[in-house]
């Protein structure tokens, strides 16, 4: 091989590896597209649609699986089933959609981009002791004198479609501030209020009612509101009845009701910072109720 053919080569391959010239309108196409994307997940993160985006992501690496695999019957299905998966996700979210269009036409964009992050940092949804011991202390403070309650819990499925049928509130949790806001013939005391971390983030939010035929009668709308949102997300809901002050609790589609001071501290356990041994046990412990309602339900 000679060495001018031997340049000839490396020069080719220096060629074809080496980056083009990046030009002012490829800054703005990046730029563009990147604020596009930021925006699209912030959105995400603050709807249901954000836990229909991580299953799309484990059927997209699953495809991949399946293509590297040369698993052809799954990838057939796989890529046949995606349109119409596609056209199913805009019809259940289109609430969702359009109210995002109307974001875009009515907020601006580029203060979005830089205080999105302060509406919604991500952070975990576990809360101090005394937050909790503050959520009890006026849970049965109000179910003493029979005051209705409907406090709702966010967890990892964010509530920020439900937080936005509301008044924003965003005050640090305090039993003072729970009592007055449910206190009869205040501006805020009807429909749900809505905790994320250790703040109340919105109060008179309206929730989805349950269809389940398994509730009592006697359950009125703040129950089957309660269930509701747990049926649609994994919540952690607490209602205190206004003709009985009983506390019950609502979760993954389940109402445990007629709880004790110590019972609501035991299932509220999972929720403090820092115990992660303890939330363990508590959610084992949800499971097995789960379960043996489950099994009640089948007999």
């Amino acid at each position: 091989m000679s060495l001018e053919h031997l340049q000839n080569i490396i020069e080719k391959f220096l060629y074809r590896y080496s980056l083009s010239t990046i030009g002012v309108s490829d800054v703005v196409e990046i730029i563009i597209i990147s604020m596009a994307v930021y925006q699209i997940i912030t959105w995400l993160q603050l709807t249901r649609a954000w836990t229909l985006f991580k299953g799309i992501i484990v059927l997209l690496v699953f495809a991949l699986m399946a293509a590297v695999f040369q698993l052809n019957t799954i990838s057939w299905l796989l890529s046949n089933s995606f349109s119409v998966g596609i056209m199913a996700a805009v019809v259940i979210f289109q609430p969702e959609l359009r109210r995002a269009l109307e974001q875009l036409g009515r907020k601006n964009l580029f203060r979005n981009l830089i205080f999105a992050a302060e509406e919604y940092s991500g952070e975990t949804t576990f809360m101090s002791e005394k937050t909790v011991s503050e959520i009890i202390k006026a849970v049965y403070e109000m179910s003493r004198v029979k005051t209705g309650a409907l406090i709702v819990i966010e967890q990892m499925v964010a509530l920020g479609e439900y937080e936005r049928t509301g008044i924003a509130v965003d005050g640090l949790v305090s039993s003072q501030l729970l009592i007055n806001i449910f206190e009869h013939n205040t501006p805020l005391h009807d429909g749900a209020i809505i905790i994320r971390g250790g703040r109340v983030v919105s109060a008179t939010c309206y929730l989805p009612l349950t269809d389940s035929m398994e509730l009592g009668k006697e359950l009125g709308t703040r129950h089957r509101a309660a269930v509701g949102i747990s049926e649609v997300s994994d919540s952690f809901t607490i209602v205190v009845s206004e003709e009985t002050g009983a506390v019950s609790v609502a979760r993954e589609g389940k109402i445990f009701r007629d709880l004790s001071r110590d019972m609501l501290e035991e299932k509220m356990e999972f929720l403090k910072k820092g115990s992660t041994s303890a939330s363990k046990d508590v959610l084992k412990k949800w499971k097995g109720l789960l379960h043996n309602d489950n099994e009640k339900s089948e007999k």
